[in-house]
């Protein structure tokens, strides 16, 4: 039942991110104003870059500065606990930073992100989204190392005048159906 949920979740969560990356294209197209300048959603772009720089040098502690320290930090990622199901969300900045560490630890990371994809949008005056498609080279939780395609998600936060992730969210992108064949009938 929990997998069924965080699959839900998960769905809702990217169906969300996606409507609200088309609503603030619809906007900046239609020539409403957006809740962020472009200066404030090229810096937290300009963030979103140097995150993925430090998961690549596995710097932990780096990392963890970019997080809001609250109890309501979060990060979905792969679980090596059976109990937790085979993705997981990890709350508040300790569970964050363990979680990190344990992948760091866990082998080989590598991320390979797609920036001419990359997508920041302004939620409120003081929360941003960030989305970048990339590949992940990870062999953390039994994964095939082989790079595989991934969404990261990443929600944003002004706190005190600095921008802090609020929740980075690491998706699969499950495999493309297979074409159904001709002369082959569905249902």
């Amino acid at each position: 039942m929990k997998k069924i949920f965080l699959a839900v979740a998960t769905l809702a969560l990217v169906f969300s991110a996606s409507q609200a990356v088309r609503a603030a294209d619809a906007e900046r197209a239609a020539g409403a104003e957006a809740p962020l300048s472009a200066h404030s959603l090229d810096e937290v772009k300009d963030l979103s870059r140097q995150l993925l720089t430090l998961a690549n040098k596995h710097d932990v502690p780096a990392i963890r500065q970019m997080f809001w320290n609250s109890p309501s930090a979060l990060i979905v990622a792969k679980s090596v606990d059976p109990a937790e199901g085979n993705w997981a969300g990890f709350w508040g900045i300790d569970a964050v930073s363990k979680k990190i560490q344990d992948i760091a630890d866990g082998g080989p990371v590598q991320l390979y992100p797609d920036y001419t994809k990359m997508k920041a949008v302004g939620l409120t005056a003081d929360v941003a989204e960030t989305y970048i498609p990339m590949n992940i080279a990870v062999s953390y939780g039994g994964q095939d190392p082989a790079p595989r395609p991934f969404l990261m998600i990443l929600e944003w936060v002004k706190v005190a005048g600095d921008w802090k992730i609020a929740s980075e969210i690491i998706l699969p992108v499950p495999p493309a159906p297979a074409a159904a064949h001709p002369g082959s009938h569905a249902g």
